[in-house]
């Protein structure tokens, strides 16, 4: 780690002419009033994590800004050449409506033409997964898309594709970085765009993207029955607004009711605490709309819209808000039902989840006679798996418990715009089976068991916070904990060093996985707890998953109660509480 002189050293680089006044001004006021942010700005360079490049706006190596941008893009470009030539070389950039995210965007193009490239542009915000199929139909070796996913306002990020249309995994990640660290000054960007090598694309690239979205429709025929039917939809001021509501309106719903004030992009996002769907207060909108409207279903897409959260009704008749796994299981399980029952399957499918999503999916999937694939946290690892079983096994959905589903792979990154779409077919599904999404839900526990999960985040936020994780992460790898909530650990899955260990046997065995800052601990009573460092944030996750079987809906409170004070009791045993 640099030390403070190393650290204002590298920062008095930033007051050269190559960089603008406005970057200047705020390094010399970082120099002579605030080492803390000082440090923070300068301690390191971004690098490409599981979200590619992702970080707070303004000046320093540790900050995302028009010169960490270009060296990025400079960098891929580069790379790219290495890899293709500089002949006919086409990448595809999209945007969010985070402040700054236009001038990102140009400015990426501005440097990919100037390097000789063919961009296609969309013309203004556009979800990430249309990125992914853009990429994909126009036949482009990478794509960028400059978003901070849910992240607050402060963030802005971008995220590097493949030819696949999926995010960069090894070994190209890693050669995009050595690139980039080849780059050392700004100088070095090529900045004089070309306009002629800029093709502005919108329109068109949203019906190809739509008849995709459109194809994923497994019950048209149910839907028209129910079309009708009210459904609440939020953009939370992001791209969702571009492309959701016509999604829905192509499969047929009718009745979509938004919310005026947050249709409005707007990268400040004034109207919550944060533009994640994950939480609650990001939804208080929709559903005092819904329950105004007698609406049956809430969903909210994040800023980039590839993040879907969705309320339904319980038998109360009030909306609570599914997490991640939830909607996961309704979803694939909806995918799994309908392609046993119309008879779809050849043999040859299969779904793809997490380490750390529900292994509720896991026996769904058996059941189904599908295979499920457990990949490491992150999307790009669904797309690099699609692509290695391409034209042997077809994927037919899956997902992650951080509320990110993909159901089909004509995009290869979570989609929350077809996700929309099936959630809202799901609902009337259930309605011309007499049930409500809810009630599908508790269905689905009692066949397969109930699986309860929770998810705490702690941040820690800077280099002291950094180091206090890599602190937390090391303790538990050298004193792993033997019992938790009086239920002994039996193993114990390690994926930075790729081991499994039972714990009452004593053998070992090896995860055929990449390697990822990850450990496990499984129980012997069932439970399960992951702990991982975020790749994109400045955060360590602990998730929880505890499970019991549900013999009829009568119990279903009752095991709820159960259930949240097993984790509950876990939590206050790990000292997380």
């Amino acid at each position: 780690m640099l030390q403070i002189e190393e650290i204002r050293k590298k920062a008095q680089t930033w007051l050269g002419k190559e960089f603008n006044e406005e970057t200047r001004y705020e390094v010399r006021e970082m120099l002579e009033k605030d080492e803390k942010k000082l440090i923070d700005a300068f301690y390191r360079d971004l690098e490409f994590g599981t979200g590619g490049l992702r970080g707070i706006m303004g000046a320093g190596t540790n900050r995302m800004n028009i010169y960490t941008l270009g060296m990025a893009t400079q960098g891929l470009a580069n790379y790219l050449i290495k890899q293709f030539g500089n002949n006919e070389i086409r990448v595809a950039i999209a945007h969010d409506c985070r402040n700054n995210s236009r001038y990102f965007a140009e400015t990426t193009a501005n440097i990919f033409s100037a390097n000789g490239f063919e961009v296609y542009l969309f013309e203004s915000l556009r979800p990430t997964p249309e990125l992914s199929f853009a990429i994909r139909h126009y036949k482009c070796q990478s794509g960028v898309v400059i978003t901070a996913s849910h992240n607050p306002p402060e963030y802005n990020g971008y995220k590097a594709y493949w030819d696949d249309g999926g995010q960069v995994v090894e070994p190209h990640d890693t050669g995009i970085i050595e690139e980039v660290r080849k780059i050392k000054s700004v100088n070095a960007i090529k900045l004089n765009g070309r306009k002629d090598k800029i093709k502005i694309i919108g329109k068109e690239t949203d019906d190809l993207f739509l008849q995709e979205v459109l194809k994923m429709s497994l019950n048209p025929e149910i839907i028209r029955k129910y079309s009708d039917t009210a459904i609440v939809y939020t953009p939370i001021h992001g791209s969702g607004i571009m492309l959701v509501p016509p999604a829905l309106r192509l499969y047929g719903f009718k009745n979509i009711i938004n919310i005026p004030e947050q249709d409005i992009t707007d990268g400040r996002f004034p109207t919550v605490k944060s533009p994640n769907p994950e939480e609650p207060d990001a939804l208080k909108m929709a559903i005092r709309r819904a329950d105004e409207t007698g609406a049956e279903l809430v969903m909210a897409t994040d800023p980039d819209a590839d993040r879907l959260g969705l309320a339904v009704k319980n038998k109360k008749g009030e909306f609570i808000i599914l997490n991640g796994n939830q909607t996961g299981v309704l979803l694939t399980w909806y995918i799994l039902s309908q392609f046993r029952e119309r008879k779809k399957y050849k043999g040859n499918e299969y779904i793809i989840k997490t380490i750390v999503t529900t292994d509720l999916l896991d026996k769904i999937a058996e059941d189904h006679n599908v295979k499920c694939y457990n990949v490491l946290t992150g999307f790009k690892f669904f797309a690099a798996l699609i692509k290695e079983l391409e034209g042997r096994e077809k994927y037919i959905g899956g997902g992650e418990e951080s509320y990110g589903y993909l159901p089909g792979d004509y995009v290869r990154d979570k989609d929350a715009v077809a996700s929309c779409a099936l959630a809202a077919e799901v609902m009337a599904w259930a309605k011309s089976k007499g049930r409500t999404v809810f009630e599908l839900l508790i269905d689905i526990y009692g066949q397969y068991g109930f699986y309860k999960e929770k998810l705490i985040n702690l941040v820690r936020k800077g280099k002291e916070g950094a180091d206090e994780i890599k602190a937390m992460m090391k303790g538990y790898r050298d004193d792993p904990p033997k019992i938790i909530n009086n239920s002994k650990v039996i193993r114990v899955d390690d994926y930075k060093t790729l081991t499994t260990k039972d714990l009452i046997t004593g053998k070992t065995g090896r995860i055929e996985l990449l390697k990822s800052d990850v450990l496990q601990f499984f129980l012997e009573d069932g439970s399960k707890i992951s702990v991982r460092p975020s790749g994109t944030e400045p955060k360590i996750k602990f998730y929880f998953s505890v499970n019991a079987r549900l013999d009829s809906a009568a119990e279903y409170e009752e095991t709820v109660k159960l259930l949240d004070q097993r984790i509950e009791e876990i939590i206050k045993d790990m000292k997380l509480a």
